[in-house]
């Protein structure tokens, strides 16, 4: 069975397809169960994703990277989920926020900040969410204060990928107080080793636990001028158009994540015997694959008509919200399908299928979770 097959996949995009999925069979699969045990950060996969080319190289050529467009990050991450979700997510963290900063930053930033990142020197990070709050980002509390040397955060973020371990975060952080909630945001690049900066891991996950999210504290953690990213007050728009581009990505993470709850259930009812037969020649087992299926191939279908339209500038926000919706609740139709095909076993720890299960509810939350997703839906339809 062939789920992520290169037909619909553009074909500037299938050679970097084909790398990472040798790289994900030989890197990540082979690894994903002990790290999701240990739930330690996976240095050793993300040194081999960089040595592979395949980790932070949506950064541009003239700042050291291979300058991927959507496309090719998407056909990475469907490959590299289906693999392992927590150590995917860890490769692909590894430059988040960076595109923020070749959108909007200076010439100055991006030489100091993107290209020790696209060569693998650096890891980076974003970090908008806070403890009580988080789809909302007109309602966050950190703050920026301005001041004659710059600027100087204080506030706390949560669930922030490499919050420990990146050279240096992208921050959204508060520096207005006007009527339109929307202008009162700004972005800094904060380096890690910055005064005021404290950073640990939250506690254990469920899922994904091979990638390490954080909760930061800013305590009067001062920033010069030349860091703020963009125009004072852009913040939520910058994030905004981001975020479309996320989205679509996102969606290729619940794509990978089905594609591997698939693969699970077929194999294991064609393997297994019940009643004197093969498990998949019951009609009602034989239905249950052939919406997981159904769904799947819609999803997909989707996914890669957003990646275009987003691409493209058209309507970006109703695609992007409508993929990363679709795509990633696929993932926990496929999932449960796939838990309920195996039976007692799916709830045994050594099983893919157990895995997969717990790493399908996270990416229906970030990103935007859903419910909010669903009213872009709504208001961007046209």
């Amino acid at each position: 069975m062939e789920l992520l097959d290169e037909s619909i996949v553009p074909e500037h995009a299938r050679g970097v397809k084909r790398e990472a999925r040798e790289f994900a069979a030989e890197h990540i699969a082979p690894n994903a169960e002990e790290y999701f045990r240990s739930g330690e950060y996976p240095w050793e996969v993300l040194e081999a994703g960089q040595d592979a080319g395949l980790v932070a190289q949506d950064i541009g050529e003239e700042y050291g990277g291979a300058g991927y467009d959507l496309r090719q990050i998407l056909a990475i991450a469907e490959e590299f989920y289906r693999a392992d979700a927590g150590i995917a997510l860890t490769l692909q963290l590894a430059s988040f926020g960076c595109e923020i900063v070749e959108k909007y930053g200076t010439e100055e930033q991006k030489e100091e900040y993107l290209r020790p990142v696209a060569e693998c020197e650096q890891i980076s990070g974003l970090a908008v969410s806070e403890p009580d709050t988080g789809s909302d980002l007109a309602g966050m509390t950190t703050t920026a204060e301005k001041t004659d040397d710059g600027y100087v955060l204080n506030g706390e973020k949560y669930w922030i990928g490499n919050a420990v371990e990146a050279d240096w975060l992208t921050v959204y952080a508060k520096t207005g107080d006007l009527d339109d909630r929307y202008s009162n945001y700004s972005l800094f690049v904060v380096p890690t080793d910055a005064d005021g900066y404290d950073a640990e891991h939250i506690p254990e996950k469920m899922g994904m636990r091979a990638s390490k999210q954080g909760h930061v504290v800013f305590d009067d953690c001062a920033v010069p001028e030349e860091n703020l990213v963009g125009a004072e007050g852009g913040g939520f728009y910058m994030l905004a158009d981001f975020f479309n581009h996320g989205r679509v990505v996102v969606g290729g993470h619940g794509l990978g994540l089905a594609a591997a709850a698939i693969e699970e259930a077929w194999e294991f009812v064609h393997d297994r015997e019940a009643f004197g037969r093969r498990v998949n020649e019951f009609q009602s087992v034989q239905h249950i694959l052939a919406d997981m299926r159904t769904e799947f191939e819609a999803a997909r279908a989707l996914n890669w008509r957003a990646a275009e339209k987003v691409e493209a500038g058209e309507n970006a926000g109703f695609w992007a919200a409508a993929t990363k919706t679709k795509s990633t609740e696929v993932a926990n139709f496929c999932a449960e399908r796939g838990m309920q095909l195996h039976g007692g076993r799916s709830v045994l720890a050594d099983r893919r299928i157990s895995r997969v299960y717990r790493d399908v509810r996270i990416p229906v939350i970030y990103e935007g979770a859903n419910e909010i997703q669903r009213n872009l839906i709504y208001r961007q339809s046209r």
